[in-house]
């Protein structure tokens, strides 16, 4: 080769240092701006996430709280209602009495109606026993008894009323159970 054919074979030394300018401005350049918006969706989601994990605390939290908010409103009225129980118990007991005066017998009776309404409305109610099944979760048996007549476990007597609110049993029935 001659030395003319190699000056023409060769490329002029700036084309080459402007070209390679060129090849490494572009990448460094494009590098940035994909690392850059990479970097603000990184910071875009976990900003998401922590909004999306804090709806959901707050949301917890306000169900939390209603719940709490109902359960101290049910404790505090069964609570209430649980300390006039001795008055209904009373009056139950006046009732059973015998008395020559009608309007004392009438009285009583017509307090006693009123008292079971007030417990009605409040959603408070009886809890049944006589001639039911014995249940413990809702019966307090004192006394036992045979008697082949009732079948087995069954409340033969009830000595006090019991009372629950809603699923909530305030006061257990205390029973005589038979067999």
């Amino acid at each position: 080769m001659s030395k003319k054919d190699n000056d023409q074979n060769q490329i002029p030394e700036e084309a080459v240092e402007e070209t390679a300018e060129e090849v490494t401005e572009t990448p460094e350049e494009a590098a940035p701006q994909l690392t850059e918006e990479e970097k603000l969706q990184q910071a875009l989601k976990e900003q998401e996430d922590k909004y999306l994990r804090l709806l959901a605390e707050y949301d917890n939290y306000r169900k939390r709280s209603q719940k709490e908010k109902e359960t101290a409103w049910t404790t505090a009225k069964a609570d209430t209602i649980k300390e006039l129980l001795p008055v209904y118990d009373n009056l139950e007991r006046a009732l059973k009495q015998e008395t020559a005066d009608e309007a004392y017998a009438k009285g009583v009776q017509m307090t006693m109606q009123q008292l079971k309404t007030v417990l009605e409305k409040l959603g408070v109610e009886e809890i049944p026993a006589q001639g039911e099944p014995f249940d413990p979760n809702l019966h307090n048996a004192v006394m036992h008894m045979e008697d082949e007549a009732m079948g087995e476990n069954i409340v033969a007597e009830v000595f006090q009323a019991g009372f629950k609110m809603g699923e909530k049993v305030i006061r257990h029935a205390m029973v005589k159970v038979a067999n």
